[in-house]
């Protein structure tokens, strides 16, 4: 397996499991539906978990672009792969979203709330706030970043000294991370930190035939692309600073 594939399983499944966890909750006469924010950063937690697991091996799991272009900025990664890592991320999210919407497609049709339907695919502002929702976004994937950049490898000594690997153990950490941006800071603008989580099935709600669908919120677009690279940026730039 290729790293532009491994993207593109990886973040696939990110946002099958991630956008499918939203559709359980908001959707009509879905099993979870109105279980609330707890299931719902619960289950992207775990989703991240699940992306990281298959992808870690091939291309160290990016998932994210803001996540490609912290560690090129931090010189961890090679700006030349940049746009394979990118192309593969947007679409592993894209496909991810499309299977959500074939899989809950009954769900869709008997929501009438356009709102909730849009709300599978990508994030809105709990309180349209251009600067405010800005920081936000810089802030969660801040947070995201800075902690990427100090995880150790996944592995544990054993009293010899010798190497014992945790394998898929290794993602934990960064499900946890995520967890905890979600339940802290994702009440403003439902924590996007990742600009291909956003981007790519904000495409497909626009191109999917979804019954009843509302309009695909493009004036607020950017912000969820634009604020995690700059809080990526910021991350890479105070870790070169400590290091």
């Amino acid at each position: 397996m290729t790293p532009f594939i491994a993207e593109i399983l990886g973040t696939g499944l990110l946002i099958l499991l991630g956008g499918g966890v939203v559709a359980n909750v908001s959707l009509n006469k879905a099993i979870g539906q109105n279980s609330g924010w707890i299931v719902i950063t619960t289950g992207w937690a775990l989703a991240v978990f699940v992306g990281v697991v298959v992808a870690g091996p091939y291309s160290g799991a990016h998932l994210n672009p803001a996540v490609t272009i912290a560690l090129a900025i931090a010189g961890k990664f090679q700006w030349a792969d940049v746009p394979t890592y990118l192309g593969g991320e947007f679409l592993g999210a894209m496909l991810g979203s499309t299977l959500v919407y074939m899989m809950y497609k009954d769900h869709f049709d008997a929501t009438e709330d356009g709102g909730a339907k849009r709300a599978v695919f990508c994030t809105a502002p709990a309180i349209p706030n251009v600067t405010r929702n800005l920081i936000s976004e810089i802030l969660g994937t801040f947070v995201l970043i800075i902690c990427v950049f100090y995880f150790t490898g996944a592995e544990i000594s054993d009293a010899s000294g010798t190497k014992v690997g945790l394998g898929s153990i290794g993602a934990i950490p960064v499900s946890f991370v995520v967890w905890a941006i979600g339940l802290s800071l994702g009440g403003t603008t439902g924590y996007a930190i990742n600009p291909a989580r956003d981007l790519g099935p904000r495409i497909m709600h626009a191109i999917l035939p979804i019954k009843g669908k509302t309009d695909g919120g493009w004036g607020y677009a950017w912000i969820p692309v634009v604020g995690p690279i700059i809080g990526g940026a910021i991350a890479a730039y105070l870790f070169l600073a400590l290091s």
